[in-house]
């Protein structure tokens, strides 16, 4: 079983820059990955993901602002989050899919202030 470790999460004003991290007790150069967030009283809401074969996508409202990355040589996922905005504010979490399965980790907290 894969366990998925986030970190990096914070309180920031707007405007501000983060960098989230998640690692993974196995290698994961072959799964799909993915950043979701779940605000207060919202369903979770998917991010930004990296296919196995590497290819990135993120949300639209995170265009431009939000850059996803994957360094297999350390197990670990990256979101690189700038210019933050009070509607980005929520738990991150971590999702990794090797083959048909699916790992979470247990999110780091993100919050905006304007």
């Amino acid at each position: 079983q894969v366990q998925l470790v986030e970190s990096g999460g914070g309180s920031v004003q707007a405007g501000g820059s983060l960098t989230l991290s998640c690692h993974a007790s196995e290698d994961i150069s072959a799964s799909a990955m993915s950043w979701h967030r779940q605000s207060p009283g919202k369903a979770r809401w998917w991010v930004a993901g990296v296919t196995h074969g590497g290819t990135t996508n993120v949300a639209s409202s995170v265009k431009g602002r939000f850059t996803i990355t994957r360094d297999a040589s350390k197990n670990a996922l990256y979101l690189q989050m700038n210019n933050l905005k009070p509607e980005d504010t929520g738990v991150y979490y971590c999702r990794a899919q090797p083959g048909s399965q699916e790992y979470w980790g247990n999110g780091t907290q993100v919050t905006v202030s304007s």
